[in-house]
């Protein structure tokens, strides 16, 4: 497994430890500080052809690889992560996608970090998105804050919940592998009620290909053990490790992405202003805070690399 980090936002090059957590192949950093701003948040069609040059021009890996992104402004990069992948890919894979957000308005632009789950799951490689861990209230009545019901309802999207009470919907849908409907609400099968290692299991039966990409967003993780820069779930950093391992035991991960740091910026757009604002917690980032971070990422990336490596044994001793 190789290591790549993207410095978009100066949040990752402190984080000096992260190159020596597992023994990976390879580790490179690309400095797109000059994309980073137009890229946060939303962005052009325009500036993803800009990124996707520079990734061409300077080699990143598509698959293999495990990706640090910087801030969740930028986790609608992971959609191009993957739209690489699926082009090098000779099997289709399922996307599991770990956030305190589904991610999923179709309302918002094609290239936001709160919609880039619709572009995935248009991929013909992509036999679905799993999405774990949600707690925020883009749950609250999602059919009028243009969440993906009908991908729900169709099962393109499955979704488990870390704990949120059910949805109101004016919208009828089919029941799922992580909710069912009932008279107009839909009841989440939530991950924090039961024997977790059940859920796990039945997380797990959705998962019908023998390749899975992963992407991690920290803000599904309680404040005080990450800190990002949006409202913050209550899944436990144990969970999410045993969650990884879990996965990684019966799965082949052919690539990665970790998203949530902190970092401040001033948008010179003034409609990205104006979304920071209405939708960004303010926060005291502390030195301490900070060096969380970097803890949490250490331990993901050697969940990550661990269950690839299983994996490449696992296959040999196969062959």
């Amino acid at each position: 497994m190789h290591l790549q980090i993207f410095n978009l936002d100066e949040s990752l090059p402190r984080q000096t430890s992260l190159r020596d957590v597992a023994p990976f192949e390879s580790v490179k950093s690309f400095d797109l500080r000059d994309l980073g701003p137009r890229l946060r948040l939303w962005c052009r069609a325009a500036t993803i052809a800009r990124l996707q040059a520079r990734l061409d021009v300077e080699s990143a890996k598509p698959l293999d690889t495990i990706t640090m992104l910087g801030s969740g402004d930028f986790h609608h990069l992971a959609a191009v992560l993957i739209e690489r992948a699926a082009r090098h890919s000779p099997r289709p894979f399922t996307v599991v996608h770990i956030d305190n957000h589904p991610d999923w308005v179709r309302l918002a632009p094609r290239w936001h970090c709160g919609s880039w789950i619709n572009r995935v799951i248009e991929i013909p490689s992509v036999a679905k998105v799993i999405t774990l861990g949600v707690c925020s209230d883009d749950l609250v009545r999602p059919d009028l804050k243009g969440g993906n019901l009908p991908a729900l309802s169709r099962g393109r999207i499955a979704l488990f919940p870390w704990s949120r009470p059910p949805s109101r919907t004016w919208a009828r849908i089919d029941d799922g592998a992580g909710h069912r409907y009932e008279n107009g609400w839909i009841v989440w099968d939530n991950l924090a009620e039961g024997a977790f290692e059940t859920h796990l299991t039945t997380i797990a039966a959705q998962i019908e290909t023998d390749d899975v990409w992963i992407t991690i967003d920290k803000d599904v993780l309680p404040e005080e053990e990450a800190l990002s820069n949006w409202d913050q779930g209550n899944m436990p950093l144990a969970r999410v490790l045993e969650t990884l391992r879990f996965i990684g035991g019966r799965k082949r991960l052919i690539g990665a992405d970790i998203c949530g740091e902190f970092s401040p910026i001033a948008h010179s757009n003034w409609l990205k202003r104006f979304e920071a604002a209405r939708d960004q917690p303010t926060r005291d980032a502390s030195a301490p805070a900070l060096a969380g971070n970097e803890r949490v990422n250490a331990l993901l990336l050697r969940a990550l690399a661990e269950s690839a490596t299983h994996n490449d044994r696992r296959g040999q001793g196969a062959a």
